[in-house]
């Protein structure tokens, strides 16, 4: 490894160093104006909470053995949608690649369902799923298998023609020039469509809590806001971007193992 190499390393691991400090720096600033202002009462904590009250409703909701519960039906909820909308929605995309009749009909449909309000179909939802779990993970997949499956098709329509031309002139079938070619080039645009997912995921997971569920973040939200118990909402918003943050997080780490493998393998 020569010098430069090395201090090309440096300034790398120095700017990760500085950008991961910057932003705890900032999330650390954040909550102590927080605090600071409920403390000193510059707005009415009543209204805004701050993170010491937050962190007490926590506490109490542990101690009530209330607090697991309500985030495992939630995070099953969110990742049941997720896994399903995006196998689903992948597996839908490969089929009208795969059919240009079947991409041409479906296409004007795709647009006015993604252009959609999903929550207008809640109601219907409710009455097909029933008023639990399924109509909640309906709901999720609902909102992230749209987006899915144009992204997808997109992607498998962007790959280079030429290529698909090369190994048509070389008697590749259809199904040997998706797997050679078209899905690995779409890897990328998968790992981009799993990141949107993880938001929209836990978005329709919270709506269809907010309209059948008896337990779960969104239930939480719920209750407090109905009994004007708002330290419980800020609380509930808080685990809810925690477990939005760490399940990101196992989405990015998937990227990087995927991209060392990739890397590996040329």
């Amino acid at each position: 490894m020569t010098a430069e190499h090395k201090k090309f390393l440096k300034k790398i691991r120095l700017r990760k160093g500085v950008t991961l400090t910057l932003r705890i720096g900032i999330l650390a600033l954040f909550f102590l104006i927080w605090e600071l202002v409920a403390y000193f009462k510059i707005i009415d904590p009543f209204i805004i909470s701050s993170p010491s009250r937050i962190v007490k409703i926590i506490g109490q909701l542990y101690n009530q053995h209330n607090l697991f519960p309500h985030i495992f039906a939630t995070l099953y909820e969110t990742v049941a949608g997720f896994l399903i909308s995006t196998v689903l929605g992948t597996v839908i995309a490969i089929m009208l690649w795969w059919n240009r009749l079947m991409r041409d009909v479906a296409e004007p449909y795709l647009v006015t369902l993604n252009a959609l309000p999903k929550i207008a179909l809640g109601p219907i939802i409710i009455i097909w799923a029933g008023a639990g779990k399924n109509a909640i993970i309906a709901m999720a997949v609902l909102i992230c298998i749209v987006i899915t499956v144009i992204s997808m098709l997109t992607g498998f329509e962007s790959v280079d023609k030429e290529k698909i031309m090369l190994l048509r002139s070389m008697h590749a079938t259809k199904g040997q020039i998706f797997r050679k070619l078209v899905f690995p080039a779409n890897m990328p645009n998968l790992i981009s469509v799993l990141k949107i997912n993880v938001g929209l995921s836990w978005v329709g997971t919270i709506m269809g809590e907010y309209l059948v569920s008896r337990e779960g973040i969104g239930y939480l939200i719920v209750y407090g806001s109905q009994v004007f118990q708002l330290d419980l909402v800020m609380a509930s918003t808080v685990v809810l971007c925690v477990l939005a943050a760490v399940m990101y997080g196992t989405v990015a780490l998937l990227e990087k193992i995927i991209k060392i493998r990739y890397s590996a393998s040329k």
